[in-house]
């Protein structure tokens, strides 16, 4: 009885986390050029000024505009990098709470403290609150998502409130696409789907609130789709990135379908250190004719080409991509092969962890099949939408951040397998 008090009130029970997250990040100062730090901060200084991307045919669309919106009061005032990652603290630590008040909707208040610590204590997802990237953020976003989609298709609840809970659902996916732009063709074929399962079945509400919640999110992001049709002239453009299909396409033996930064590797000397010997002529052996091609385009043209290119060696080796499918798939859940990559020992932490949570998932998955029509339909718009995240995911190159940020709809989705078909008995029956 002395935890109720504690447990219903999820800011003080997981205000250890948040105090944790901000000494790590003191002591972890950002310096605005790791990884895609710089990408996003002049996203966000290109904003200021009235734009968001450069003029054709200069035009870089790598990321959407979600995470650099964010960082436009930090720009604009000119404030320290560490007050945006101290912000990644305060993000990861309410995504926690968010997850458990999430988790309450459909389990016990034992199992959602359980399951919340297990998100809490995800070591890999720690790997993004130090660094000015979408990762933590998107933590925020998936665990808010999670929570009004089960208050959205909760029965038994005022008219009004519903209705509330499906436009916040919608506005949340939006903002969320426009943070992570692979969900924007996911909400595509979310939404046809919803759409022709209630035109079969127009008793079902859920489906007409799902389609509902889908044009929500899509007008959120119309705004931004207006913007990329008036750049570029195409309909439904997200962005530039296929790149990263290229690479994953690549048909080399000594190479797993990995990403390479192919600037860096022309204006950085010391590129190639980070990788085995031999890397830098292997990939002008294999890559050298085409990236001189690509390299002399820009913009919508270069990206197009990336992607006619990778069309082609998929279709001249199928098998090969085949191959790099099943690395990719190893890659997004384990960090494991990088083509040519030096491979650090911390990469041994990635595979326990991500290896129970393999198992959970494998385990929750026959009474899933089992019992889908009896699993509310909240959880299953949820897992429609991690399946063909992850199924866009590992079409191109995927690495294990992509994975992370998923992991609260997955532990809330084995949370409530757990609870409704497990039974755990830590006491010996008396025998007679």
């Amino acid at each position: 009885m002395k935890i109720n008090p504690i447990i219903k009130n999820p800011y003080i029970l997981f205000s250890p986390f948040l105090i944790s997250f901000i000494i790590w990040v003191i002591i972890s100062p950002p310096n605005g050029t790791s990884g895609d730090e710089a990408r996003y901060l002049g996203c966000a200084q290109n904003m200021i000024h009235g734009f968001y991307s450069p003029p054709a045919p200069n035009i870089e669309l790598t990321n959407g505009p979600g995470y650099p919106i964010l960082l436009i009061p930090f720009v604009a005032l000119k404030l320290p990098l560490i007050s945006i990652t101290l912000m990644n603290a305060f993000f990861y630590y309410f995504s926690i709470v968010l997850l458990f008040k999430a988790l309450k909707e459909i389990v016990t208040p034992v199992v959602a403290t359980t399951f919340s610590l297990l998100w809490a204590f995800y070591f890999i997802a720690y790997q993004s609150i130090t660094f000015i990237h979408t990762e933590t953020f998107t933590y925020l976003l998936v665990t808010f998502l999670a929570l009004t989609i089960l208050k959205a298709f909760r029965n038994n609840t005022n008219a009004l409130i519903v209705r509330k809970y499906v436009i916040l659902s919608g506005v949340i996916l939006g903002y969320l696409v426009l943070t992570k732009m692979i969900l924007g063709y996911v909400l595509l074929i979310m939404l046809i789907g919803s759409g022709l399962f209630w035109l079969l079945n127009r008793q079902n509400l859920n489906f007409r609130k799902g389609a509902f919640i889908i044009l929500v999110a899509l007008a959120t992001t119309s705004p931004y789709l207006l913007y990329t049709y008036q750049l570029t002239g195409k309909v439904f453009y997200w962005g530039t990135g296929s790149d990263t299909l290229y690479w994953m396409s690549s048909t080399s033996s000594n190479e797993f379908g990995s990403w390479f930064p192919d600037r860096e590797m022309e204006t950085d000397p010391n590129f190639f250190t980070n990788y085995i010997p031999g890397c830098k002529d292997s990939i002008i052996l294999h890559h050298g004719a085409e990236l001189e091609v690509i390299h002399k385009l820009k913009g919508i043209e270069q990206d197009d080409a990336y992607k006619d290119l990778a069309i082609r060696n998929i279709k001249a080796h199928p098998f090969k991509y085949a191959q790099n499918l099943v690395y990719n798939t190893s890659r997004l859940l384990f960090q494991y092969p990088a083509s040519y990559g030096i491979h650090r020992p911390v990469i041994m932490i990635t595979f326990p962890i991500n290896g129970i949570l393999l198992t959970l998932i494998l385990i929750s998955l026959i009474p899933s099949l089992i019992n889908w029509r009896k699993i509310p339909f909240s959880i299953r718009f949820l897992l429609v939408l991690v399946i063909l995240y992850l199924c866009g995911s590992l079409l191109v190159t995927a690495y294990i951040r992509m994975f992370a940020i998923i992991v609260p709809l997955l532990l809330l989705w084995i949370a409530f397998i757990f609870q409704n078909t497990f039974r755990i008995n830590l006491r010996f029956e008396d025998k007679p």
